[in-house]
């Protein structure tokens, strides 16, 4: 009997496996809340996972001044071209005066930018440019451990690992007192390996929404100072905790001025346009790296290229069009910052309503009040967040973590009394 011919005429037993097990991966732990919340047929579900902006209704939007720079482009654009390999060129200076020069009211920043000392490069958004910045430092920086704060957003640890970076926790947030744990925080930085990596949150701390204030940032700087830690910055909600974002970025302001003095040599900064633009699927964002000196500078913008050519070869070019088209008119520019704080002052509106209505017999709520941003860190439990999703259809992630845009008039009260009841029930 012949041999059974299988693909391309080889028999069976000649052919040579291809693949090696592969075992199934752990769903995204949001991306997983996404899809159990649509299979949920409870009316009064709550979809709480969710680290995009909701309306009143609860729906996405698109933020009125994008709508006219995007009009604005259908009319006036001629091509679709590639663009560099490190984004647009416009994009660049956009940035660099946007954040660094806070639009000409930093004179440090603006110092760092005449003497050619910040390289930025366009990404694909906040992710792509912390993994930019990862597989950068992983190839040129001598430390290979960087210090992420406890709790963090959790891709950062994936980002870092996957490049290479050995990541390790610092303290920050204190669970049974709901607050900042600061005395431990500047122990665990002093205790941190020396010319090691430190990722900090510019503002709107994700998870926990609890920023430092401007003196606890002294104190933290000085440690990296004494510790000669590399701070890389990332930066994913400016404006979120203001409603402005040239008020979101003290700690920037702050760090250009030890670097102009020759404090902190250099230092990184991830941003995207995610959330204050609402452009979160156009995935538009930066990664900058303040250097030594211009000569240094022209040396990393090279190695940056050459990095993610092979990566994804060039950014996509729609959402870096629409920044510069708003930055570009001073009525959109207006108007985009005037759509931004309306979006944070409806999220200050419902962070204030859930406090309101939230039962404080059993449980003290008021770091609710101190919290800025998307999100509410409860301190609730994972068997009360178990409970909330399965007693009243409440998703949100397991850490107690809870977006607030997915809340609104029409299911305020139900939240604040699911939430109640867990509360009490657990008690």
């Amino acid at each position: 009997m012949q041999p059974r011919m299988g693909v391309r005429g080889l028999s069976a037993s000649a052919r040579v496996a291809r693949w090696n097990e592969i075992p199934l991966a752990p769903p995204d732990k949001i991306l997983g809340i996404a899809e159990a919340f649509k299979e949920d047929s409870n009316p009064k579900k709550i979809n709480l996972g969710v680290g995009a902006y909701r309306n009143n209704e609860g729906k996405p939007i698109i933020f009125p001044s994008v709508k006219n720079a995007e009009r604005s482009l259908l009319e006036t654009e001629v091509e679709k071209e590639y663009t560099g390999i490190n984004g647009s060129k416009p994009f660049q200076s956009i940035v660099q005066n946007f954040i660094f020069n806070n639009s000409n009211k930093d004179a440090a920043g603006a110092k760092l930018i005449g003497g050619n000392r910040i390289v930025t490069a366009q990404t694909i958004s906040g992710t792509g440019s912390l993994r930019v910045i990862a597989d950068f430092l992983v190839r040129f920086n001598s430390a290979k451990k960087i210090y992420v704060p406890k709790p963090t957003w959790a891709n950062h640890i994936a980002v870092f690992t996957d490049a290479g970076l050995d990541a390790e926790f610092y303290a920050y947030y204190d669970n049974n007192a709901n607050d900042l744990d600061f005395a431990n925080l500047t122990k665990s930085l002093e205790d941190a390996d020396p010319e090691s990596v430190v990722l900090l949150h510019a503002c709107c701390h994700n998870p926990t929404g609890m920023d430092l204030t401007p003196e606890q940032w002294e104190v933290v700087l000085e440690i990296i100072q004494q510790k000669k830690l590399y701070p890389l910055i990332d930066m994913a909600y400016q404006g979120f905790a203001s409603g402005n974002p040239y008020k979101d970025i003290g700690l920037i302001r702050r760090i250009n001025q030890l670097v102009v003095e020759g404090k902190i040599p250099s230092y990184s900064l991830c941003q995207s346009f995610a959330k204050n633009m609402g452009l979160y699927g156009e995935r538009t964002g930066s990664i900058s790296i303040v250097t030594e000196s211009p000569e240094q500078s022209k040396a990393i913008d090279s190695q940056l290229k050459k990095l993610i050519r092979p990566m994804y070869s060039s950014p996509p070019i729609h959402g870096s069009k629409i920044v510069e088209t708003i930055f570009s008119n001073p009525e959109l520019l207006e108007s985009w910052l005037g759509d931004l704080d309306q979006v944070v002052g409806r999220l200050n509106t419902v962070r204030d309503k859930l406090y309101q209505k939230l039962d404080k017999t059993n449980y003290n709520w008021d770091h609710l009040t101190k919290q800025r941003g998307m999100f509410v860190y409860t301190g609730l439990s994972k068997e009360q967040m178990i409970a909330l999703r399965e007693k009243y259809s409440v998703y949100a992630t397991e850490d107690g973590r809870f977006s607030i845009s997915g809340i609104n008039d029409s299911n305020v009260d139900y939240l604040a009394n699911a939430i109640n009841e867990v509360v009490r029930d657990f008690k």
